[in-house]
């Protein structure tokens, strides 16, 4: 079974957002990594790029498939997981903190409400 941290809140396309402030910590779902597989490429976002919520902002590239990343909150990119470049299975190891995919300063954290609580987003996994 996967892991769904309560404190996380997570987009129906399976990103994953942990609030520091004003700024979102993006990454991708235990549920999506172990779907994928061994993950071979993770192609992000520009720092100082912009999106709205629902944007695509990124890639990741599995053995078996790639899936497009979803900017899960509207804002600029402030910063990037670099170690991804080198070592990309680490959303495969630790998903919900060194595989983290980038930050974003949220432009408005009322998006935060549309998105899934981890009994929801339980709800959507067992679903599928």
């Amino acid at each position: 079974m996967s892991e769904i941290p309560a404190e996380l809140r997570y987009r129906q396309s399976h990103e994953w957002v942990r609030v520091d402030g004003d700024v979102a910590v993006v990454g991708i779902t235990d549920h999506a990594q172990d779907a994928m597989g061994d993950l071979v490429y993770v192609e992000l976002p520009d720092v100082g790029q912009v999106f709205a919520a629902g944007d695509e902002a990124g890639v990741v590239e599995s053995v078996k498939a790639a899936s497009d990343i979803y900017a899960p909150v509207s804002g600029e990119i402030t910063e990037i997981n670099e170690a991804l470049d080198d070592e990309p299975e680490l959303v495969n190891n630790d998903p919900y903190a060194g595989g983290w995919l980038f930050k974003i300063k949220m432009a408005d954290d009322g998006e935060l409400k549309e998105m899934l609580t981890a009994d929801q987003y339980q709800e959507q996994i067992d679903s599928e």
